[in-house]
């Protein structure tokens, strides 16, 4: 309806906004191919868990990170000026949310439990493409987030999409 993608059709459902289509994608399709949801996802705790690492992904990592990527990556592509105030701005921010991952990766092994679920695929996108940025430096310097940020960008449906 906004004239963007993605757009998403599934029969008589048409979706857009990509967390709304992976979030039907996983649950319409659960028990085919890769599980995106908690072991347990009729487990309301459990799919709480997940819910909140997917809120916490949309509402505090992805605003940041866009930023730092428009900065970084997307700047050099229109000939533009990286604005060295902003990156301080955004990577302030953005270490404050990765204290609060490094925290949770050391009870689990992914943000929303021992599993892969949605919370952290919905993370991928804006990791790959500060990886290649001096941002990646808050990545690494947290060595849970550093673990699994490698895990989650070895998949090979993340290396998929860098082909």
């Amino acid at each position: 309806p906004f004239g963007k993608v993605p757009a998403f059709e599934d029969g008589d459902v048409k979706l857009f906004e990509s967390r709304a289509i992976t979030q039907y994608i996983a649950h319409r399709y659960e028990g085919q191919g890769t599980n995106l949801l908690q072991p347990d996802s009729k487990n309301l705790a459990h799919y709480a868990t997940m819910a909140i690492g997917m809120e916490v992904e949309a509402h505090h990592f992805d605003p940041v990170v866009s930023k730092l990527a428009w900065e970084h990556v997307f700047k050099l592509i229109y000939g533009l000026t990286t604005d060295q105030a902003v990156v301080a701005e955004e990577e302030a921010k953005l270490a404050k949310v990765l204290d609060v991952y490094e925290a949770r990766l050391k009870e689990f092994k992914y943000l929303a439990g021992d599993t892969f679920t949605l919370t952290d695929l919905h993370h991928i996108p804006a990791i790959q493409y500060l990886l290649d940025t001096p941002t990646k430096k808050l990545f690494t310097e947290r060595p849970r987030v550093n673990e699994w940020v490698a895990e989650i960008t070895k998949r090979p449906a993340s290396q998929k999409i860098l082909q």
